[in-house]
């Protein structure tokens, strides 16, 4: 893992020591020893993650922090707040200028690095996140994606396993400002109860009795329903090679004891953050993918989903020897339409026109926009003389009830004409079944219209 790290501290040996620290896990490492000449350099440079001295003459790093925050081109940017006063009350102020995590002076090497690769992984998905975001608004679909910067609009759902009932009753204190937290002493039940419900967060408690947490851990990560679950593990202090251990278990933070409810706010916060970055990154891809296949007027399948699905369904059925029929439909007269009375009743027909053949075909049949008043139906294990009662059933349907337009009283007596193609000798690719159905609908077209014409085997 790589990434640029901008260390902010007015004393010169603190900035070569934790440059030394970064390097040595290749990082690539930027300082600044005020907050001036840090926040020009967030402005100016791709930052992933800041280490802010909070000491520092001029401007604080309160200061630096709430400026940071507050502007939309640096607000995504994680910041470590570093401090050689470990009082509360820094971590509350901290917090509410905007901090991310927390390091105590002298810092620990593995807290320190522990920190900057957990802040980094959440910073990627951030920028995939607002990257997709600007996507969206220049193809018009940002509506659609809804993203947003993180922030928890509703209150984290928490699993806590911890053995012991004090235990449990403080940490659910120090959380419930920002969380729901479901409380458990029994660790397999937890991982079935994680498994079952959308949780935001476990925090493991390694105070279990007679059973090894990072087992409980290992469990998580390997089944699929908790396997982006964040981790955060609490332990003893002294305790590095348990750190260690989690971490290369996959476990995403630890906490010391004895806790500081701060301190587990602000990380619970990060680690539910990544969590609701990472579920908003997977849905707006699923949404992003469905766009791109979509007629954004009609719902159905457009031609790319058609050209990449009808090669799928073709080589299935020449593979298994079954039969594979295909309907190309066009509204009889639809440029009429949309000269008399206008495009948007068009797109009211053309709507409704892929509603009826919705309410046609069965769910095994592929309806696709193809483009314009074309439609293309494809019905795999279907011979030609089915599909030709299939779309006989499709044209009466259309004759028989007028076309209602909701921008007025007008209802319009509309037809359309059918080529169907199977495939058979002569046919071996999808484009050929393509053509084939396409030169009976020309047919149609030139034989009167409102007509089903099947080509010849």
């Amino acid at each position: 893992m790589t990434a640029r790290i901008l260390v902010v501290d007015d004393i010169p040996a603190n900035v070569k020591l934790l440059e030394a620290r970064l390097m040595a896990e290749y990082f690539e490492v930027l300082t600044a020893d005020n907050g001036r000449d840090a926040l020009n350099i967030c402005d100016s440079t791709q930052v992933d993650v800041i280490l802010l001295d909070i000491m520092m003459p001029e401007m604080d790093g309160f200061e630096v922090c709430e400026r940071l925050k507050s502007s939309p081109r640096t607000a995504h940017i994680p910041v470590v707040m570093v401090t050689a006063l470990d009082q509360p009350s820094d971590r509350v102020r901290g917090l509410k200028a905007g901090a991310d995590d927390f390091l105590t002076k002298p810092v620990n090497d593995l807290q320190l690095i522990s920190r900057v690769k957990s802040l980094v992984r959440l910073k990627t998905l951030s920028d995939e996140l607002r990257i997709r975001s600007d996507d969206a608004r220049h193809a018009g679909i940002e509506d659609a994606l809804r993203l947003h910067d993180g922030r928890l609009d509703e209150p984290a759902q928490i699993l806590l396993v911890d053995s012991r009932g004090a235990s449990q009753e403080r940490i659910i204190k120090s959380l419930k400002p920002i969380a729901m937290v479901s409380a458990m002493s029994d660790p397999q039940a937890a991982v079935f109860e994680a498994a079952e419900n959308p949780f935001d967060l476990v925090i493991v408690n390694c105070n279990l009795e007679d059973y090894d947490p990072l087992r409980l851990c290992s469990q998580l990560r390997t089944l699929e329903r908790t396997r982006f679950i964040p981790i955060l593990l609490i332990t003893e202090q002294g305790d590095e090679q348990m750190i260690i251990r989690a971490l290369d278990l996959g476990v995403n933070d630890y906490i010391v004891r004895p806790l500081d409810p701060n301190e587990l706010v602000a990380r619970t916060l990060t680690q539910v953050r990544r969590k609701r970055f990472n579920d908003q990154l997977r849905n707006s891809v699923r949404q992003t993918v469905e766009l791109a296949v979509t007629d954004g007027l009609t719902g159905l399948h457009n031609r790319r989903y058609l050209d990449n699905h009808l090669r799928t369904l073709f080589a299935r059925a020449m593979a298994r020897g079954r039969p594979l029929t295909l309907c190309i439909t066009d509204i009889d007269r639809f440029k009429q339409v949309n000269d008399v009375h206008g495009h948007d009743a068009g797109d009211e027909v053309l709507k409704e026109f892929a509603g009826r053949i919705r309410g046609t075909v069965r769910g095994a049949d592929l309806a696709c926009r193809y483009g314009g008043e074309e439609f293309v139906v494809v019905m795999p294990d279907t011979s030609a003389e089915v599909a030709t009662v299939v779309a006989e059933r499709l044209r009466g349907m259309i004759e028989a009830r007028p076309f209602q337009l909701r921008s007025g009283e007008k209802s319009l007596m509309l037809t359309a004409s059918m080529g169907i193609a199977t495939m058979g000798p002569g046919i071996v690719t999808p484009e050929q079944l393509l053509k084939q159905a396409d030169r009976a609908l020309y047919e149609a077209k030139n034989s009167g219209r409102n007509r089903v014409v099947a080509a010849a085997a």
